[in-house]
């Protein structure tokens, strides 16, 4: 059997700072604890990583090209049904990078790159559901008029970006535990694609309520 080359150094230190950052929030990780939960020296550590915003940053651009890729397949929601699809999919995404949402204030007034580049991340949210929306209401799935299809993007991307936080407050000690994942995925899906009801075609409305099962809205 041929052996698997051993994962770089830079590699581990991100993926080990990633789960601490989502495990305990980025102001509550130092250097040190990443190093010592990697076995390594302080100074390996800043051979790869010189300043821990240089971590946050290399975690926020994985972050930021993935959620790129996802957003460009907004063109290709038809239906509630891909609807559904493609917001879970995005709060999959935000889940494994929660860290980001967690602490987002308090990341934004410590880091100037982030706090420019999310900026364009909530404008790109909001273009990639105003396509979508634009898309479903081509297919008949959704009677929208064009002028509510801005305001609209924009409360479903409020919503998208704080549900952990609202969830986080309701639950501070177990809602960004990955026991708890699949439930707060699931009601934050659900409220989003709420905020459509009243413009769904009626089958689509109730394709929704299938969807969403036995979900009971906090």
């Amino acid at each position: 059997m041929v052996k698997k080359a051993p994962r770089r150094t830079a590699e581990r230190i991100l993926e080990t700072t990633l789960e601490l950052f989502n495990r305990f929030g980025e102001p509550n990780v130092s250097t040190t604890l990443i190093s010592a939960e990697l076995g390594i020296s302080p100074g390996n550590l800043y051979y790869h990583y010189p300043a821990k915003d240089e971590l946050i940053n290399s975690l926020f651009d994985r972050y930021e090209r993935a959620l790129n890729e996802l957003l460009n397949a907004s063109d290709n929601v038809r239906d509630v049904e891909d609807a559904w699809f493609f917001m879970h999919t995005l709060f999959e995404l935000i889940w494994q990078y929660r860290f980001l949402y967690r602490d987002l204030n308090d990341l934004l007034s410590k880091n100037r790159r982030l706090e420019t580049h999310f900026q364009s991340v909530l404008k790109n949210k909001t273009r990639s559901i105003r396509a979508m929306l634009e898309c479903m209401a081509r297919t008949g799935s959704l009677q929208m008029d064009i002028r509510e299809m801005e305001p609209t993007a924009t409360s479903m991307v409020v919503v998208l970006t704080y549900w952990l936080s609202f969830e986080y407050v309701r639950d501070p000690r177990n809602a960004l535990e990955p026991a708890s994942a699949q439930a707060a995925l699931l009601r934050g899906g659900q409220h989003v694609l709420n905020l459509l009801v009243p413009y769904l075609q009626v089958q689509q409305r109730n394709h929704l309520l299938q969807l969403s099962g036995a979900y009971q809205a906090p």
